[in-house]
């Protein structure tokens, strides 16, 4: 903006400085009504919850990164799918380049895929990387066992404990969404009371890139009941301070995961061919 001499004839710098900084606060004030907008602003392309905090301290671009990566993991924007950005743009309320900067990080995530003058698209887990990042989160959750086994306090086992009951209570009403909602608190207990950051940062990366597989699983996971028991199982070794046990549970049960993310791949790849064949057959 050209600062304003405001009829003054000569230039005078107080003047200047004063129209300047007013300029500056009116920039600052637009910024932070723009991107309270995110919170609000509801659209085609994505619903909002009500009662979303207005952003208030965190960045635009940190906002979005965390919207963006909240609707791949909860199947908004699906895997495989081209990310319409001037949608996205509109939706939000911002120019291209916060966004940009946001895929860029859900880039390095392995959430997005890059592609040089195609735009983005949201990554399809493939059934190798699946197979290989399945054994290592069972593996780095068996390390989470043993050493919250040596770190944890009595009274976050009893949290943790309320907690499972919770997740039981879900399972005989069949309620798979509540249910894989407070497995993945327990799993988050564990790995805090591990106290171990580097290790629960690269679990969270990890499970991150599957997570958006669970929302295309059957309502009800295969060998479900088998799961509850390894939690059982889990449960009481954790409240023994056993942290072999609770490890050669872990390895166990990571098992169930890998059955669900099978199903999930097989679900996509169904779904695939079926859109190729009314493509084939609008074609002819």
């Amino acid at each position: 903006m050209r600062p304003r001499t405001v009829g003054i004839r000569a230039p005078t710098f107080s003047v200047k400085i004063s129209i300047l900084e007013e300029a500056s606060a009116a920039v600052v004030r637009s910024r932070r009504r723009s991107v309270r907008r995110i919170a609000g602003v509801r659209g085609p392309y994505m619903s909002v919850h009500p009662g979303h905090p207005a952003i208030l301290r965190r960045t635009l671009h940190d906002e979005l990164v965390t919207l963006l990566r909240n609707m791949i993991i909860e199947g908004e924007l699906r895997p495989g799918s081209r990310i319409a950005e001037s949608r996205l743009c509109d939706h939000f309320g911002v120019s291209r380049t916060p966004l940009r900067e946001a895929l860029k990080v859900l880039s390095a995530e392995g959430l997005v895929r890059l592609l040089p003058n195609k735009g983005a698209t949201v990554v399809r887990v493939t059934r190798k990387e699946m197979e290989e990042i399945v054994p290592v989160l069972g593996t780095l959750e068996a390390l989470a066992g043993e050493l919250a086994c040596v770190n944890i306090h009595p009274d976050e086992i009893a949290r943790i404990r309320n907690i499972h009951a919770q997740m039981v209570e879900r399972y005989r009403c069949g309620d798979k969404e509540s249910y894989g909602e407070l497995n993945r608190t327990i799993h988050d207990a564990i790995f805090d009371a591990a106290n171990n950051k580097t290790l629960s940062e690269t679990y969270n990366m990890l499970q991150t890139r599957l997570r958006s597989l669970f929302f295309v699983t059957p309502k009800a996971p295969p060998r479900w009941a088998d799961a509850v028991e390894d939690h059982e199982e889990m449960m009481t070794a954790l409240e023994a301070r056993d942290g072999a046990r609770v490890a050669a549970i872990a390895r166990r049960h990571i098992r169930h995961k890998a059955d669900i993310m099978r199903i999930a791949l097989d679900t996509l790849e169904a779904r695939a061919d079926a859109k190729l064949n009314r493509t084939a057959q609008t074609v002819t």
